[in-house]
């Protein structure tokens, strides 16, 4: 009798890649049916009229029963997606138009069912609001206007205002003034523009990899991501709207040699994803390094004037509309940098050393850990098979400092992943892969709501997941994993990686 390990060596990997799609499905079914159950502890409700979208059933479901289905749905889409890398290591290959085709169909499904897993698109709503009704989100506060049909209905961040760029901020304005009083609505056009985002990236990943090789990776990291459907589009964050132009930008600056106008809009486009949200800025670190390299070494008199495009383009966007903006655009910037989010390793760092009294050697490790793993990083991500063209180049560079970014800083919560993910959907097939779907996983059951348990009521037998698997557990398996991150970087075995190889198709999915 063949053992375990054995048997799992020999399935095929046909097998095995059909039940991984098996798997992603039954998890974005379960994300789909807890939207669609109504306003629970996972849902907050959507005051508004209720003939306006989204829509869903009101069923008052147990906590028991709507945290066990965002489970089932967490772990059947972390293992449908394990057992799909598995099966392209052995060769398994399927077209990937369907699996781009269904996964749009899933995020415009989710646009007209109410957002899941937090109330931050409250908040979202509360910052249109303030700006249609002439008052400065950067200024003012939820607790400040108690009266307001809309801005009243925020949970949490009451005393908050807005952190986010004035992109964004215009964003939820634009759904506002559409919305008017009803937050149903408001929510609903964040909503739609939030799922027209991610196709939109969708589109522009299945299209710039060239081979469908390269386009089933796309299509398995982004766009049939469980795991990103759930936290991007079902929980409607505004990550997703700086994530498009920052795919974009990497999009438009591919090639063998950038001109300047496409190194001016590229930069552009940086700065758009940048005026959303800041950390989109890292991207903008590709290009750059590409031709700053390329001027090194060739002296080639047109490469100054390609990179003062770049950035050049990126300063404009962002100067014209956070002076749009006002004075108080970046105050909330400074007061968040102080922040240590309770499932990352800095949360441990924090627990053993004394609690709040840390933030400068936080801060200081942050930026040492950032560098260490930059560099790290930047040998050790695998290199394109198809030649040193430089936009290969710079999206291997762009998903080092996003890796590096997320793995080190101090503030972390699940959606952040997103930017990690659009950016290794453009590289090859690596042991990265791997490590980012860990991480996403434990993010995503540290966060289980999240909301303030206070206010939503959470029953007292699932105050453990508060307790001590978001502040306890998950920090332990962030830090292992950014240890294993680590070890995968050493063990490299050159200072600069050979090209990574497609693994070869086998002769069944050929056929």
């Amino acid at each position: 009798m063949r053992g375990p390990a054995r048997l799992w060596r020999g399935l095929g990997g046909d097998r095995l890649g059909k039940a991984g799609l098996g798997a992603i499905g039954s998890s974005l079914g379960c994300f789909l049916v807890t939207s669609a159950l109504g306003p629970s502890v996972v849902e907050p409700a959507l005051p508004g009229g209720p003939r306006h979208p989204p829509y869903a059933f009101d069923t008052d479901p147990s906590p028991y029963l709507v945290i066990g289905l965002v489970v089932l749905g967490v772990l059947a889409g972390a293992g449908g997606l394990a057992l799909c890398f598995t099966a392209v290591g052995r060769g398994w290959r399927c077209r990937p138009m369907p699996l781009v085709a269904a996964g749009v169909l899933v995020a415009a499904a989710f646009a007209f069912l109410p957002p899941i897993g937090s109330g931050d698109h409250l908040n979202y709503a509360a910052y249109g609001r303030m700006v249609v009704t002439g008052h400065d989100p950067y200024a003012t506060r939820a607790v400040d206007l108690p009266g307001d049909p809309v801005i009243g209905a925020v949970e949490e961040w009451r005393r908050a205002p807005s952190v986010y760029g004035p992109l964004a901020t215009a964003q939820e304005a634009f759904a506002s003034w559409i919305g008017g009083e009803s937050m149903r609505l408001t929510v609903f056009v964040m909503s739609l523009i939030n799922s027209l985002a991610f196709a939109l990236t969708a589109a522009v990943l299945y299209w710039t990899s060239g081979t469908p090789e390269r386009r089933l990776r796309t299509a398995l990291l982004w766009t049939f991501n469980p795991l990103l459907l759930f936290h991007l589009v079902a929980g409607s964050h505004n990550d997703t709207l700086a994530i498009a132009p920052m795919v974009a930008a990497l999009a438009v600056f591919a090639g063998r040699r950038a001109s300047a106008p496409r190194a001016l809009a590229a930069g552009m486009l940086v700065g758009a994803a940048m005026a959303i949200k800041l950390p989109a800025a890292l991207v903008g670190g590709g290009p750059a390094w590409v031709l700053l390299r390329h001027w090194r070494a060739t002296r080639d008199r047109a490469a100054p004037w390609r990179l003062a495009a770049l950035f050049a383009g990126a300063g404009a966007v962002v100067f014209g509309t956070f002076a749009l903006a006002g004075p108080h655009a970046f105050d909330q910037v400074g007061k968040a940098a102080n922040s240590v989010s309770l499932a990352t390793p800095w949360h441990l760092f924090d627990m053993l050393t004394g609690r709040g009294g840390n933030r400068t050697v936080i801060k200081i490790g942050f930026v040492l850990l950032l560098l260490w793993l930059l560099w790290l990083l930047a040998r050790a991500l695998p290199r394109q098979d198809d030649g040193p063209g430089e936009g290969a180049e710079s999206h291997r560079i762009a998903a080092a400092l996003v890796l590096a970014w997320l793995l080190a800083a101090p503030y972390e919560l699940p959606w952040y992943d997103g930017f990690a993910w659009a950016a290794l959907a453009l590289v090859a097939w690596s042991r990265f892969d791997w490590l980012l779907l860990a991480h996403t996983t434990a993010l995503s059951l540290a966060y289980l709501p999240a909301r303030d348990p206070k206010l939503i009521g959470l029953p007292d037998g699932l105050n453990w997941l508060v307790t001590i698997v978001r502040p306890v557990i998950i920090p332990v398996l962030t830090t292992a994993i950014l240890i294993a991150v680590i070890r995968t970087c050493l063990r490299a075995r050159d200072r600069v990686p050979a090209p990574a190889r497609s693994p070869r198709a086998s002769a069944e999915s050929r056929g």
